[in-house]
């Protein structure tokens, strides 16, 4: 007899807030790698909610904003919808590229890339980055709402590639991962790739405007990957990192390649430089079931103890693989005090 295949992972959702209750089916939790059932998707043409609206339906304090992985042919089925719905963001979205970094074998194919414009004067430019399975529509809705009106924003999609978590079934990937911490075997040329085209996206921005990356979970790991480059100089290949980073942030992530991190840090004096000056906020929840909590503190560890000496790192002992308003807040406070822009629109 021919084994079933195996089911392909479901498009498990984050971005809304649990229903109350009384009103929630009864039903045992399971992991997202371990075949859950397929869950509610609300309509691809009702407007998603504000992320006022989020913070305060069902539970003030829990907003399940954003989610991390997607079954791949749901998504191909309803993203040109979803996608359209939510393709202007203040005004602006533009349609995938290539990105490659130089000495690559091959170059990926990136989605939809959202651009929140700033409501003031522009100060800065943030790249944000996804999770996986999801994109970067999710994203610029939320970031839209922050109160953070001198800061543009830059939320491109990952490329759909196999991905071996889910036993090579595709999925909107920043690179391949076999494990969703620092533990796992680093995919050198998707994470250069995704780097490099943080690195693209970044590089057309005025010369007086200040540059960071952030991103949520696989979109976290990818950030701060791109903040080691700008510090080493150099992608994970040997070729030069083109772009100057003022910040980087991570929700809910880890640290790819962090084994050598030290050695590519004390290679130089520049290198040491950089990676002290460079400021770095990691944030994780405690009761996060995806990416366990101590792959965030390890990784943090590690970012200090190889020559990131600006680096916080902020503890929610309640979080779970989401965000809060508590954490936008505080990353809000943070890229204010970092990239010096102040809070009014002047």
């Amino acid at each position: 007899m021919v084994a079933p295949l195996p089911l392909p992972p479901a498009a498990i959702s984050r971005r809304f807030p649990p229903l109350p209750l009384a009103l929630t089916p009864i039903r045992k939790r399971r992991s997202p790698f371990r075949r859950p059932n397929l869950p509610f998707l609300p309509p691809p043409t009702a407007p998603a909610p504000s992320y006022t609206t989020r913070a305060s339906l069902f539970n003030p304090f829990a907003v399940q904003a954003i989610g991390f992985v997607a079954l791949a042919s749901a998504l191909a089925r309803r993203g040109g919808t979803a996608a359209a719905a939510a393709a202007t963001v203040r005004g602006m979205s533009f349609g995938g590229a290539s990105s490659v970094a130089a000495g690559a074998k091959r170059p990926f194919e990136y989605g939809r890339t959202h651009v929140v414009r700033p409501k003031g004067a522009h100060k800065a430019t943030i790249v944000w980055l996804h999770g996986l399975g999801d994109n970067g529509a999710s994203w610029s809705q939320l970031l839209e709402t922050l109160p953070l009106p001198n800061i543009k924003w830059i939320c491109p999609t990952a490329p759909t590639r196999p991905v071996a978590i889910f036993g090579g079934f595709p999925s909107t990937a920043w690179f391949d991962v076999a494990d969703l911490s620092e533990d796992s075997p680093d995919d050198i040329e998707g994470l250069d790739s995704s780097a490099a085209h943080v690195a693209n996206l970044l590089s057309t921005e005025p010369a007086d405007i200040k540059l960071g990356v952030g991103g949520f979970s696989m979109g976290a790991a990818t950030a701060l990957y791109s903040g080691t480059c700008f510090a080493h100089g150099k992608y994970g290949n040997g070729n030069p990192y083109p772009v100057n980073l003022s910040v980087a942030v991570g929700l809910s992530g880890w640290l790819p390649c962090a084994r050598s991190l030290k050695n590519k840090i004390e290679s130089s004096q520049e290198a040491a430089q950089k990676a002290s000056s460079l400021p770095l906020l990691l944030c994780h929840g405690k009761a996060d079931d995806v990416v366990l909590y101590k792959h965030g503190e390890r990784s943090a560890e590690a970012l200090k103890s190889t020559g990131f000496s600006n680096v916080a790192f902020k503890s929610y002992s309640r979080l779970g693989h989401y965000t809060v308003p508590e954490e936008m807040d505080e990353v809000g406070k943070w890229l204010t005090t970092n990239l010096e822009i102040g809070t009014s629109s002047s």
